[in-house]
């Protein structure tokens, strides 16, 4: 049986991101693709379990180190339980985030650096890397303000539910590394990373993109 393609969409929070992947996959299954659609941290039992710890702002005092291993906690699951299986039988994957984000967020963003990130894939993931990479990219103040005001949206009346706004909270710094490193990967990468400029119409986004995923990896139609 064929392998199916593996797609991540990457970017800093409040970019547009999810809004995206449901077109995409809209589109993607419009054409015929046997596709799943998952997420990361998260995609298994498991692996929601470590995100809500990662994610939440109630959690304090993460070490960075432990922040990382947390993130490849969830991915060597979500690989061995859902993105490989899938891929065997055939299938598209569909995932917001995978280890570039690790790589921009802790090692651009925490100061941990590319290298340790990189070895932990290779050593935890089987070097596992996506067909190809669709990454937003944003103007870093008014992403993490979009992705504030949601966060605050989602946490009005629902205290059970973790309000994933920890990452959210860190300083523009931070989400300036973390910008940096994701530029980076895709200059490193140009084969593998497609980058789109996120702060054009949503519209033009979503056609810039399925024209990219019909180019690169085949889509009919």
């Amino acid at each position: 049986m064929k392998r199916g393609k593996f797609i991540t969409i990457e970017g800093l929070d409040g970019c547009g991101k999810s809004t995206q992947l449901e077109r995409l996959a809209t589109v993607l299954r419009a054409n015929g693709v046997d596709l799943i659609v998952t997420r990361e941290p998260g995609g298994t039992a498991v692996g929601e379990k470590i995100r809500a710890l990662i994610l939440d702002s109630a959690t304090l005092g993460l070490a960075p180190w432990t922040e990382l291993a947390l993130m490849f906690a969830s991915r060597a699951q979500h690989i061995k339980e859902v993105i490989q299986p899938a891929l065997t039988e055939g299938r598209w994957v569909l995932c917001d985030r995978f280890t570039d984000s690790t790589e921009a967020y802790q090692g651009g963003g925490r100061k941990l650096g590319s290298e340790p990130v990189l070895i932990l894939h290779r050593t935890l993931c089987q070097d596992l890397w996506p067909d190809m990479t669709i990454l937003m990219d944003s103007e870093v103040a008014a992403s993490v303000q979009r992705a504030r005001r949601r966060n605050k949206a989602r946490g009005k009346g629902d205290d059970a539910c973790p309000d994933e706004g920890r990452f959210e909270r860190e300083n523009r710094a931070f989400f300036g590394r973390v910008h940096d490193t994701y530029l980076a990967i895709a200059e490193r990468e140009p084969k593998r990373v497609f980058v789109v400029d996120a702060r054009k119409k949503l519209e033009i986004v979503h056609k810039e993109i399925v024209a990219a995923v019909r180019e690169r990896l085949g889509l009919p139609g």
